[in-house]
């Protein structure tokens, strides 16, 4: 498990993060949200252990990350969106990563490569941008680590390589395995992730599974806005709004709708939710 507690940081006179404290468990596609500059990255490279905090503590099954110990290095492993372009082939490339994790596996690189419709003999510079992507998922998927980072994963990808992306990742989840995907493209995992955190400037103000998303909001989709609901949006043919859900009646979550009512309604949700 992956264990923030008091976590504090930031760059130079910028605050990133006051105080924060969640936890990442295991066996769960957890979705990280936030504005612009809220600090996602800067999280994945905390974990990683590529970021040092100015206070607090952020544990990667009972180790600080920034020990960076060969055997927390090996439980995890982050793309970032910046990716630098490996040398080479992927196929390659792989090699020259896979020794330093145990669970390495070259067949299911070849056979997500395959599945991915990417050719891993082929160099990194003669592929486009989105097939680069495609080979370092591949890869990061066949080391088999327990947590995987993964930051905008579907930027540069077609519509046919999202749903590729989609299809793999959940392929490929299981129980002793923590993803987290950064992304502003909530809509290309939408039906992927769970559950769902929310950061904002310098806190968390969401850190909750569909079920209990479920369980305290209610979303109403109709001809029209409901009267004191605490977010309504316009869309194809009427209205969707959020209200609170005391009766516990289920409904629909729209990811996108959500984050907008959570950064309209920061103080209520918090009360919400605890």
């Amino acid at each position: 498990m992956i264990e923030i507690k008091n976590l504090d940081f930031g760059y130079k006179n910028q605050k990133v993060f006051n105080n924060i404290s969640l936890n990442f468990e295991k066996g769960n596609i957890y979705g990280l949200l936030g504005e612009n500059g809220v600090g996602k990255t800067s999280l994945l490279k905390l974990i990683s252990g590529l970021q040092k905090p100015s206070a607090g503590t952020c544990m990667v099954d009972g180790i600080n990350s920034f020990n960076r110990w060969p055997e927390t290095l090996q439980k995890i492993y982050f793309i970032s969106e910046d990716f630098a372009i490996p040398e080479g082939t992927p196929i390659n490339n792989v090699h020259s990563i896979g020794m330093f994790y145990p669970n390495y596996d070259e067949k299911l690189f070849l056979e997500l490569c395959e599945e991915m419709e990417v050719d891993p003999r082929r160099k990194f510079g003669e592929m486009s941008f989105g097939q680069q992507k495609k080979c370092l998922i591949a890869t990061a998927l066949s080391l088999n680590t327990e947590y995987l980072l993964l930051d905008e994963p579907t930027n540069g990808l077609d519509i046919p390589s999202k749903s590729l992306f989609r299809r793999v990742i959940s392929k490929y989840a299981n129980e002793n395995r923590t993803i987290i995907i950064s992304t502003h493209q909530v809509k290309d995992v939408e039906n992927l992730i769970d559950p769902i955190v929310i950061l904002n400037h310098d806190e968390v103000l969401l850190n909750a599974s569909f079920r209990e998303i479920t369980e305290k909001l209610y979303f109403d989709y109709g001809m029209n806005e409901v009267e004191g609901a605490l977010y309504s949006e316009m869309i194809p043919g009427g209205y969707v709004s959020v209200t609170r859900n005391p009766e516990g009646f289920d409904s629909k979550v729209s990811i996108e709708v959500l984050f907008n009512t959570v950064m309209k309604n920061k103080e209520t949700i918090k009360e919400i939710f605890g």
